[in-house]
């Protein structure tokens, strides 16, 4: 009997355990399902997937198809609310489960619920399998309840007690059951449209020309570890602001599940074999770390990580107000650093982490305004949002998470002189445009 894989933020074929779990069964039906809930405005007004992060899904969900009819699939893609789509899809096709990569986020978790509900109604079974994080959540050296609230203590716990498990190589076939065709993936402009939405031009000044799809991330990483080495160096140059290449630029790959953290750090292992291994290397893997560590808080507090006071029920009550939320939005503010990593995001969908944490800062500590305005705008705009990383920075950055200081506030005139000595970034994002008192 043939299953069904609903593919969510898991958008390869390399490194899929519940991908792989389906093949089990012998014939796959891989589905993918337009949430419409993933294009309603949240309660700030902003419509949760912009039109970058949906153009970029819209390319992994080309090169995604691609690749499985390649292997003798086919991809589904249909729009509805998947638990009503994936049931119905199991009677029609004779499918007796649903397998799904796990997730640890509350709206996810009860995306999940609710198939899991309806998949179990109709007959089948429904199994979720873990492959969005670098270390499986079953080798935690430590009870999930007992997860360090500071970041070096996980950190360090998890490099002396556990192992990255190997990623698991792409299926050779993906057979589909008789009879199945792939869909055609619906009119991005028309998509785009029916959400009130329209795709910006494309901006010369962006740090890469990013592209979706598993094919795109392959690329990206041959490029940034084997052709120009320049992972050997990622330390000392991922504090950049201009270029492709002062970072990895891994994020929106990974965001959207197109290649794994495990497959990363497989190849960064390979090349401390194979060419060098140093500070930079093993600091890519610590940013991976990271990427886990937000997952695994998230884990443990649930709905709390989302909250106004997230885990620090102490902190004092910031604001809402408008102007100058907006203001900050469309980068004019009186910073000229802020306004110009504002009009990055605005004018590409990303932005460094440099830039993120100043603009964040900013946002919260020198404008005082509630972090999750914020939030909702880089869910809106950012390219590689994930509701854990960005919920768990945001959170950091405002004083109410992990971090173990009091207040990280960032002084952005400093930062500029630091990041920016010369200029060269700000100059790139100015504009002529009156700057605005807002404070």
């Amino acid at each position: 009997m043939p299953s069904i894989h609903w593919f969510r933020n898991d958008l390869r074929l390399d490194d899929n355990p519940a991908l792989q779990e389906a093949l089990e069964d012998g014939e796959v039906l891989p589905v993918f399902v337009l949430d419409p809930r993933l294009w309603v405005e949240d309660r700030w007004g902003h419509v949760k997937t912009g039109p970058f992060r949906t153009q970029f899904l819209w390319e992994s969900l080309q090169d995604l198809r691609l690749e499985l009819e390649a292997r003798g699939g086919v991809l589904l893609v249909r729009e509805g609310l998947p638990e009503e789509v994936l049931p119905a899809l199991m009677k029609e096709h004779g499918c007796g489960r649903v397998t799904a990569q796990a997730e640890h986020t509350p709206e996810e978790l009860e995306a999940e619920r609710l198939v899991r509900q309806a998949v179990e109604e109709a007959g089948g079974a429904f199994a979720c399998l873990e492959g969005l994080t670098l270390y499986h959540p079953e080798d935690l050296p430590m009870p999930l309840a007992s997860l360090p609230d500071i970041f070096t203590q996980f950190r360090k716990k998890m490099e002396k007690g556990s192992e990255v498990r190997e990623p698991i190589p792409a299926p050779l076939k993906v057979p589909a059951p008789k009879g199945a065709a792939s869909d055609n993936v619906p009119s991005l402009q028309g998509f785009l449209k029916q959400h009130g939405m329209v795709m910006p031009v494309a901006d010369s000044r962006a740090v890469l020309p990013f592209q979706g799809g598993a094919s795109a991330a392959r690329a990206r990483l041959k490029h940034y570890f084997w052709d120009s080495k320049r992972l050997a160096v990622y330390k000392k140059t991922r504090n950049g602001l201009v270029g492709a290449d002062y970072s990895s630029k891994f994020s929106p790959w990974l965001a959207n599940g197109c290649i794994s953290a495990r497959r990363i750090a497989s190849e960064v292992r390979r090349f401390e074999r194979e060419v060098e291994s140093n500070d930079s290397t093993y600091w890519l893997v610590f940013e991976l770390i990271w990427r886990d560590y937000f997952r695994f808080v998230a884990m443990k507090y649930g709905t709390q990580m989302f909250h106004r006071k997230a885990l620090k029920p102490d902190s004092p009550n910031r604001g809402t107000q408008r102007h100058p939320f907006e203001a900050w939005k469309e980068g004019r503010t009186q910073d000229a650093f802020v306004n110009a990593n504002m009009r990055e995001l605005s004018q590409t969908g990303f932005m460094s982490n440099r830039g993120r944490q100043n603009v964040a800062s900013y946002l919260v500590h020198d404008l005082g305004i509630d972090w999750r305005l914020g939030a909702s705008w880089f869910e809106h705009m950012l390219l590689d949002h994930d509701p854990a990383s960005n919920t768990g920075n945001w959170i950091y950055v405002a004083g109410v998470g992990n971090d173990p200081r009091p207040n990280r506030s960032f002084n952005t005139k400093r930062q500029a002189e630091m990041y920016d000595a010369n200029g060269t970034y700000q100059t790139l994002w100015s504009t002529h445009a009156m700057e605005l008192d807002i404070r």
